[in-house]
């Protein structure tokens, strides 16, 4: 554990070569000591494809990813709710790979197991939406993209409030994707709710420092 904290530490501070350290250490003693099926040794190794993910090393995140996945699908069942992050990272990779039919199958299966284990409208679901709409970004299918973005957007809204940076987030790419589908207006607005949210974040985090 103090290994993984460790290289987590190391990993937010910009460490990498630190990180991927620490992690490979974790992920060895874990693996000695629980064996190579265990809950923990899947977290290293989440840990370590998100680390090579953020290096451009997906071949190796994919790798990890792979092993992670099949170890949650043992614990847990290849339909519960926990694995839909591992399909969501491994889906994130195949879109660093430009394997667009495979990240788009992987975020549709997390979809899926969210609406049905969450509910349609829990912050998960649109997660799984926005990672839709990306993958229809890359393969130039702007239009679908629209309505996944809208729906996002629109749980988002309701479950964790129109300021929350969450929603900030989304509708900065919403904005993108509004100015690639010619509608600069549209556009131009979401880029100015996403602003107001940051701001207003700001300068709630300035006043609690000073409270």
């Amino acid at each position: 554990i103090v290994l993984n904290n460790l290289g987590s530490l190391s990993h937010n501070q910009g460490d990498r070569d630190e990180a991927a350290a620490c992690y490979q250490r974790a992920l060895s003693i874990r693996e000695e000591h629980y064996g190579p099926h265990h809950p923990w040794v899947a977290q290293s190794l989440n840990n370590l494809a998100s680390l090579y993910r953020e290096l451009g090393k997906y071949d190796e995140a994919e790798t990890f990813l792979q092993r992670a996945l099949k170890i949650a699908e043992a614990l847990v069942g290849p339909n519960h709710y926990r694995i839909t992050n591992c399909l969501n990272n491994l889906a994130a990779v195949y879109m660093g790979q430009e394997r667009y039919e495979e990240a788009e199958s992987f975020f549709q299966r997390s979809l899926d197991i969210r609406k049905r284990a969450l509910g349609s409208t829990h912050p998960a679901v649109a997660t799984s939406l926005s990672g839709l709409a990306e993958v229809a970004i890359a393969q130039g299918k702007n239009t679908d993209a629209d309505p996944l973005f809208q729906r996002a957007l629109q749980i988002r809204e309701e479950k964790l409030g129109a300021d929350h940076p969450a929603v900030a987030v989304l509708l900065e790419k919403y904005a993108a994707l509004l100015k690639k589908l010619d509608r600069d207006a549209q556009s131009r607005e979401m880029e100015a709710r996403a602003k107001d949210i940051r701001s207003k974040r700001a300068l709630t985090q300035r006043t609690e420092v000073r409270d």
